[in-house]
C-alpha cells in the first residue's frame, strides 16, 4: 500500500488538515526557514555568533528533515511523535539562543513555531489514536 493510503487508513482527529493543506503550509514555511537558518549558519561560520547559537538550528533542521522518512517511510507513528517533539523543543531552543543576538531571526520563527505546535498536538493525537496498531 502507498504511504498516502497508509496515512488515510490511520485514525485521526476530526480537525486534521488535508494533506494538501499541510503541504501548502510547509511550502510557505520552508523559505523562511532556509533564509533565517541559513543566516545563522553563515554567521556561525564567520564566527559572528558562537557555535552554541547555531547548534539548536542544526539539530532542528535534522529532526525536521527526518520526520517524513520516519513517518511515511518507516511508517512509525510513535517514532514520528518523538521526532516532532524534538522539532518543537529545539525550535524553542533556537528562539531562545538567537534572541540576544538576532531578534529578527527569533521573531521569524513564530509562524514555524505555531505550525509545529499544531503539528505536535496532531502527531501526538494520531499516535494515541493508533497506539498498538500493527
Amino acid at each position: 500500500m502507498s504511504w498516502i493510503e497508509w496515512y488515510n487508513s490511520l485514525a485521526k482527529p476530526t480537525w486534521t488538515p488535508a494533506p494538501a493543506t499541510i503541504s501548502l503550509i510547509w511550502m510557505i514555511l520552508y523559505p523562511v526557514i532556509v533564509v533565517s537558518f541559513g543566516f545563522v549558519f553563515v554567521q556561525a561560520y564567520r564566527r559572528k555568533v558562537p557555535t552554541k547559537v547555531a547548534l539548536p538550528f542544526a539539530v532542528n533542521l535534522v529532526a525536521n528533515l527526518l520526520f517524513m522518512p520516519i513517518f511515511a517511510g518507516l511508517r512509525s507513528v510513535p517514532l514520528a511523535a518523538v521526532d516532532i517533539v524534538i522539532v518543537w523543543a529545539t525550535l524553542v531552543w533556537c528562539m531562545v539562543a538567537v534572541w540576544p543576538v538576532y531578534k529578527w531571526v527569533a521573531a521569524a520563527q513564530m509562524p514555524y513555531f505555531v505550525w509545529v505546535s499544531v503539528a505536535t498536538v496532531l502527531q501526538l493525537s494520531i499516535t494515541a489514536m493508533n497506539w498498538g496498531r500493527a
